[in-house]
C-alpha cells in the first residue's frame, strides 16, 4: 500500500488511505515536484510541479533525487525535469551542472546548449562530458577492439597457411567430402587460415552521423565508437557529421569530447550531401565500410542520396544505415526511405551500443548483418 501510495500521489481518488511519514514523506515531495498534476489536495498540501525555474529549489531537488534514489532513476527523472518543466537553461550554471547525475542524455542536452553556454559553464561541462565518455570507453572499448581484430583476421584468409594459422573450423566444413569412414577421419586436401596479423591498413571505415536534435545519444556513442576505431592502426577511420552543412572531425578523433563539441545538434538534413562528401573520400571501395547514422528524414534531394548508395554498393563498398546507435531502440524515422534503402541490400536498423561490434565485425566480413528481431 505504501507503494501504490507513492505512486498514486494521493489524490483523493488514489483510494490507498495511507498517510507517509519522515522519509516517504520527503520522497513523496521529490515525486510531486515533477511529476504532480495541479493543485490537489494531498495530506494538507498542494501536490503540484513545483520546481519551477528556481535555482536553489532545483539544486535541492536533485540533492533529494540522489538521497532517495538508485543512480538509474536519477537519470530518467533528470530526463523527465528537463523535458516536463523547461529545466534546460538551468543546465549553464556550473553550480547546476555539479549536481547532476551525468549520463548520456545529459550530455546530449548540453551538447545542444553548447552555443549558448557562457564561459565559465564550458570548463565544467566539459568535464562532465568527459566523464560520461570515459565511462563508455571502458565499457566498450575492450569488445569493440577484440571482436573487429577477430573479424579483420578472417577477412583476410590464405590458403597456405602455417600450422597455427589454419581456421580449423572452416578447414573441416570444406573438406566434409574427404571422409574417409574406415579411418573415421577427414583429408584435409584444402586448408583455410587466417591472414597473418600485419600493422598495415586493411579497412577504411566512414561513420556519417546526423546531428539533428533528435539524434544526441548517437551522436555521443558514435564519438566514442570512433575514438576507439581511430586507435586500431589496422582500420583508417574518418567521422562526418552533418546536418545541412557537412563536418570532417577526423582530426579531433584522439579526443571524443572535443569530437562532440565540435557537433552542433539541432537544424535540418541534408543526407545527400553528407553521402557525396563521404563518397569523395573513398579511395578503396572493396576495403571500405560507411556506417550512415540518421533517422533518414531527408531534406536533400532523395532520389540522388539513393543513387550514391547505390553507387557505392556497386563499387564494393559495405554500407550500413542504422537508425540510431543507442540503448532506446528504433527512434521516428522515415519508413518510405528506410524500405527504399532495404530494396537496395542496404537495410536500416536501429542498434544498441552493445551491438555495434558486431554489425562492424560482419561488415568487415561481409557476412549478413546481425539486425535485431524487432517483432
Amino acid at each position: 500500500m505504501r507503494r501504490w501510495r507513492l505512486v498514486l500521489g494521493g489524490d483523493e481518488a488514489d483510494g490507498t488511505g495511507c498517510a507517509l511519514a519522515g522519509q516517504d514523506a520527503a520522497m513523496d515531495g521529490a515525486l510531486a515536484a515533477l511529476y504532480g498534476k495541479g493543485n490537489q489536495a494531498q495530506s494538507g498540501r498542494s501536490r503540484s510541479a513545483g520546481l519551477g525555474a528556481s535555482a536553489p529549489s532545483v539544486a535541492r531537488w536533485l540533492g533529494d533525487i540522489r538521497t532517495y534514489f538508485p543512480s538509474s532513476v536519477v537519470q530518467v527523472m533528470q530526463r523527465d525535469a528537463i523535458d516536463r518543466l523547461g529545466l534546460s537553461t538551468l543546465l549553464l550554471e556550473p553550480e547546476m551542472l555539479e549536481a547532476v547525475e551525468a549520463d548520456v542524455h545529459l550530455v546530449g542536452t548540453l551538447l545542444s546548449l553548447n552555443k549558448a553556454m557562457p564561459e565559465t559553464t564550458k570548463e565544467t561541462a566539459r568535464a562532465v562530458v568527459r566523464k560520461v565518455v570515459e565511462d563508455l570507453e571502458k565499457r566498450l572499448a575492450t569488445r569493440t577492439r577484440a571482436t573487429l581484430t577477430g573479424a579483420l583476421d578472417r577477412s583476410a584468409r590464405i590458403s597456405r597457411p602455417r600450422h597455427h594459422d589454419i581456421d580449423w573450423n572452416r578447414t573441416i566444413a570444406a573438406n566434409l567430402k574427404h571422409y574417409l569412414p574406415e579411418y573415421r577421419t577427414i583429408v584435409p586436401e584444402r586448408l583455410i587460415g587466417y591472414g597473418r596479423a600485419s600493422q598495415s591498413v586493411k579497412k577504411e571505415v566512414i561513420l556519417c552521423i546526423d546531428q539533428s536534435g533528435s539524434m544526441a545519444a548517437s551522436v555521443v556513442y558514435a564519438s566514442v565508437f570512433g575514438a576507439v576505431l581511430a586507435s586500431m592502426r589496422s582500420i583508417a577511420t574518418r567521422l562526418v557529421v552533418f546536418d545541412t552543412a557537412v563536418v570532417d572531425l577526423t582530426d579531433q578523433l584522439d579526443d571524443p569530447v572535443d569530437v562532440l563539441f565540435g557537433t552542433q545538434l539541432g537544424g535540418g538534413t541534408d543526407i545527400n550531401r553528407a553521402l557525396a562528401y563521404c563518397q569523395s573520400q573513398i579511395t578503396r571501395p572493396a576495403d571500405t565500410v560507411v556506417v550512415l547514422i540518421s533517422d533518414l528524414y531527408e531534406g536533400g534531394i532523395r532520389n540522388e542520396m539513393l543513387k550514391r548508395v547505390a553507387a557505392m554498393k556497386a563499387s564494393g563498398v559495405q554500407f550500413v544505415t542504422l537508425l540510431a546507435l543507442s540503448d532506446e531502440g528504433a527512434p521516428a524515422y522515415d519508413r518510405e526511405h528506410a524500405a527504399a534503402l532495404a530494396a537496395l541490400d542496404a537495410p536500416a536498423f536501429a542498434c544498441t551500443p552493445d551491438l555495434f561490434p558486431e554489425v562492424m565485425a560482419a561488415a568487415i566480413e561481409k557476412q549478413p548483418l546481425p539486425i535485431p528481431d524487432t517483432r
